[in-house]
């Protein structure tokens, strides 16, 4: 029987096209539309259009995220379904691809993609990414390798891949260990694996968790401000290792006091976070407050990761277990 993917359509730049009346690009193709430029596609797959939303990227919610784990989930669970493709605007794709690796534990393929360039300009770099998407979807190497994104003709894990880039076709990188592989001729080639993955079962999310992102001179207003709205969750980029500025401290003490989670990441864009300076503020000390170190998570991720935690538990070592010692919860 020949293979099926489900290509779920979210909307992005993928989907949209410059309205000459404000002389700027808005959603404006049908899924049907955009599956037509992928030319030649039906000589390989057959194609199931599925159609969630038209979404400009920024408007991607924590909330329309869980929405489409579901739907993703659905489809993948289906004995027809080979893989599962969702098209996605480029601004909070790598956050929407994180949920869905760690919500779904499914060995087929599910591959996220979107566009750099609308469908107006030359050079709409759409057809290409969706082709490349659904060649790796039917991939057989594909398979049991977590939620990948593939743009540019190369496959890289959900956990790992970044957006680098306002412009260049090539934005979305992993910085730390390099793609997983590339798509030559319509076939995936893979150069490495993904050793771990985590999961943290679950169909609901915490939308309430803040991000602060560190500074020379920072004090703790912010913090204060999310202690006083009640916020369930705190990341914050810190500096280098995992340091802040001492003025931040009092604040970070009284979320813990609060029973409010604070995890701790990087603002560098490799490497991780680790308790090796003992001075005040440094990361030895945060660990002894108490504070959850992210690994080398991006902050995007670590608040993904953080909603979802807080949907499973609120005891704190279980979310220090999470964060540093990949534990799966369900």
């Amino acid at each position: 029987m020949k293979n099926k993917v489900g290509v779920i359509f979210t909307g992005g730049t993928i989907s949209m096209k410059i309205d000459p009346n404000i002389n700027a690009a808005i959603p404006a193709l049908t899924s049907e539309e955009i599956m037509s430029m992928v030319t030649n596609i039906e000589r390989f797959t057959s194609i199931e259009i599925i159609n969630f939303d038209k979404l400009p990227g920024p408007q991607m919610t924590p909330e329309k995220m869980i929405e489409l784990s579901k739907l993703v989930k659905a489809t993948a669970n289906r004995n027809d379904i080979t893989g599962v493709v969702v098209t996605h605007g480029t601004d909070t794709l790598e956050e929407t691809a994180y949920l869905l690796d760690l919500v779904i534990n499914n060995e087929k393929p599910i591959i996220v993609v979107g566009a750099m360039r609308n469908s107006s300009e030359l050079g709409y770099d759409g057809p290409s990414n969706l082709s490349a998407a659904i060649s790796t979807a039917i991939s057989p190497q594909a398979r049991n390798k977590g939620v990948l994104v593939v743009m540019n003709n190369e496959v890289n894990a959900a956990s790992e891949v970044t957006k680098t880039n306002t412009l260049s076709l090539d934005t979305f990188k992993s910085l730390q260990f390099g793609p997983l592989g590339v798509v030559d001729n319509n076939e995936v080639i893979f150069y490495r694996n993904i050793t771990s993955r985590q999961h943290i079962i679950t169909d609901r999310i915490e939308s309430k968790v803040a991000l602060i992102k560190c500074c020379s001179g920072m004090d703790s207003d912010f913090i204060y401000f999310c202690i006083e709205k009640e916020y369930k969750g705190i990341v914050i980029e810190a500096f280098g290792r995992g340091n802040v500025p001492l003025l931040m401290i009092d604040g970070i003490k009284r979320a813990i006091e609060h029973k409010i989670p604070v995890v701790v990441v990087s603002r560098c864009p490799i490497g991780r976070v680790l308790d090796s300076y003992g001075y005040p503020g440094a990361g030895k000390a945060l660990k002894n407050l108490g504070v959850v170190f992210g690994g080398d998570l991006p902050g995007q991720k670590a608040r993904i990761k953080l909603m979802l935690a807080l949907c499973v538990t609120k005891n704190i070592d279980e979310i220090i277990e999470i964060f540093e010692k990949g534990k799966y919860l369900k």
